[in-house]
């Protein structure tokens, strides 16, 4: 007797109750909250019992992080304001990158010849050195806020272009031709059918361009000397002085802001997929 295949209504079904019940398992609060315990547990037992007291100093243990890092008023003060200078920089960067990339992605949507010709120039742009160019940047724009943004547009520019291009493709044929019974032109064919097809894989794209913004910002802090120090400045000052505690706090506290940018644009995500889902029931 042979098994039967499962229908693949079925199969969605289940594979729908299964996501819902993740979303309110409380194992997606639990399971990361077991890794940070287990994380610190062992950053502790390596600063304390691993290293030779004379190395501590390269590692210092969790609370000494803490106390010097972020009860320390004067290190606070100063890791934060660097930080809202990165935040700035990163955010204005991510924004510009964020328009631009949608633009590009929407030209080369629509001709194949400009596809041809645009998209290679994009992936050279993902190839190039960032070190090498930033320099550059600095003769050309300045070595303030300008050059700062233009070396997060930079790096943040690609996955948005790459997943906002994959996404105003994914519109099957038969919606296309849909649209071109009912005679709707080019532009109604892109605001009501390819952007929001193409949404989801856009805030995919965000997301991914969040994070490298705040690097690109950090980089750019190491060789910008002019303007609000922002945190990248402050690593290198921390190096200089050995100051390993203020170091790894300034580290914590901008992957968290990386970290809250990806968590907005997740929950975003979240929202865009529940209103799809809506709008496909009605």
């Amino acid at each position: 007797m042979t098994a039967q295949p499962v229908p693949a209504q079925h199969l969605a079904t289940a594979q729908a109750r299964q996501r819902k019940w993740f979303r309110g398992s409380p194992i997606r609060i639990v399971a990361p909250v077991l890794v940070l315990v287990a994380v610190l547990a062992l950053w502790t037992l390596t600063s304390h019992r691993l290293l030779a007291p004379q190395s501590r100093f390269l590692l210092p243990a969790p609370e000494q992080v803490i106390s010097k890092g972020l009860l320390d008023p004067l290190a606070r003060t100063t890791i934060l304001t660097a930080l809202w200078s990165t935040m700035q920089v990163a955010l204005a960067g991510l924004i510009i990158a964020m328009l631009l990339g949608v633009a590009c992605a929407v030209v080369m949507s629509q001709a194949r010849w400009a596809e041809y010709s645009l998209y290679p120039y994009a992936v050279v742009l993902q190839t190039i050195p960032i070190l090498a160019v930033v320099p550059l940047f600095g003769f050309w724009f300045g070595y303030e806020f300008s050059s700062r943004v233009v070396v997060c547009v930079m790096v943040a520019l690609f996955p948005v272009i790459t997943n906002t291009l994959f996404g105003l493709k994914l519109v099957a044929p038969a919606e296309h031709d849909l649209f071109t019974l009912h005679g709707a032109s080019r532009l109604q064919r892109l605001l009501k059918l390819q952007l929001p097809t193409a949404l989801p894989a856009m805030i995919s794209g965000f997301k991914i361009s969040g994070g490298m913004a705040i690097i690109g910002s950090i980089v750019a802090d190491f060789f910008f000397r002019q303007g609000d120090p922002g945190i990248g400045r402050m690593i290198d000052v921390y190096r200089q002085q050995l100051a390993t505690e203020e170091l790894l706090t300034a580290l914590l506290m901008s992957s968290l802001v990386g970290l809250i940018l990806f968590w907005f644009f997740d929950f975003l995500a979240g929202r865009v997929a529940r209103a799809n889902g809506a709008r496909s029931r009605h």
